[in-house]
């Protein structure tokens, strides 16, 4: 049995640890709120974007001729994975990195095994967990989140497809944790270039005559690549809520456990310390026992 010195040394040790999951439960919640209403608020608009690309490009000979949707014999790959940049949040990041690592297994293990599969990280968990595993990875947007805007996510969006254009790369996949609530996260997997054909509308969309202002070539031109990079932000707004609601609950769940623990504990230290009285009284009296009879 542990002695009275070590149990309350425990007890002091899990008091404090309970005091800082109860902080970063607070921080989370309070970030959950802000990043929940950015992916709420910008989940219409960009679904809308691809809803109308996809009305567009149904009827126009331009769409066709766009760099990103051209498909190609896949020799390159680049996987753009959204992880977080710490850690504490349950099995956020595993996940993540788990998808990851099953994409590349079920559609590019021949690309992967040539060397030929390149990894962009947007957070540090992703970066060191496929650096740890030898692949190449490109950490020039890892530190997204330090300062989350459309502007650093579009660097990166702009980088991919610059590189698909150029034919470093001939598909783009995207692996990130979508955001349900603060107790349910998806792993999506979403190929981003080429381009995915998009269902047509109720009706044959292309027997419909548009009207293009200024012109259907400038329209198409600008959408598309807006289209992208829209997709791209919106997969790492997704993520950021996410890690924020995964991390608040594994900390609300940590503080329960802390609170489950330290009430063994205070059983123990309880037990023990009436125990060390009653050998105590014990002595006292065989000692008392000892002096009359002597």
């Amino acid at each position: 049995m542990a002695s009275l010195k070590e149990v309350r040394a425990r007890i002091a040790s899990i008091n404090s640890t309970q005091q800082i999951t109860k902080a970063m439960k607070m921080v989370s919640a309070a970030k959950l709120r802000r990043a929940q209403d950015n992916i709420t608020q910008l989940r219409p608009y960009a679904q809308k974007l691809s809803q109308m690309l996809g009305t567009v490009s149904a009827g126009a000979e331009t769409a066709s001729e766009s760099p990103y949707k051209q498909t190609r014999a896949i020799g390159r790959v680049l996987i753009i994975l959204v992880t977080s940049d710490r850690g504490l949040c349950g099995a956020f990041n595993t996940n993540a990195v788990k998808a990851a690592l099953a994409l590349i297994d079920e559609k590019y293990a021949s690309q992967a095994r040539s060397g030929s599969v390149e990894i962009m990280a947007i957070g540090k968990k992703g970066a060191e967990a496929f650096q740890r595993r030898g692949f190449k990875v490109n950490t020039h947007h890892v530190d997204i989140f330090g300062s989350l805007n459309f502007n650093t996510v579009r660097a990166a969006a702009e980088e991919a497809m610059e590189g698909f254009a150029n034919g470093r790369y001939d598909v783009v996949e995207v692996v990130y944790n979508e955001f349900r609530n603060a107790a349910l996260q998806i792993v999506r997997t979403e190929q981003m270039l080429p381009i995915v054909a998009a269902e047509s509308p109720a009706g044959n969309a292309s027997s419909i005559n548009y009207l293009f202002e200024p012109s259907e070539e400038q329209i198409v031109t600008e959408l598309i690549p807006k289209t992208i990079k829209i997709q791209l932000y919106k997969a790492v707004l997704d993520s950021n809520a996410a890690e924020h609601g995964a991390r608040m609950t594994a900390m609300d769940k940590a503080t329960e456990n802390a609170g489950e623990l330290l009430k063994e504990l205070r059983l123990v230290y309880n037990r023990t310390r009436q125990a060390a009285i009653t050998t105590e009284i014990l002595e006292i009296v065989g000692g008392a026992e000892a002096l009359a009879n002597g």
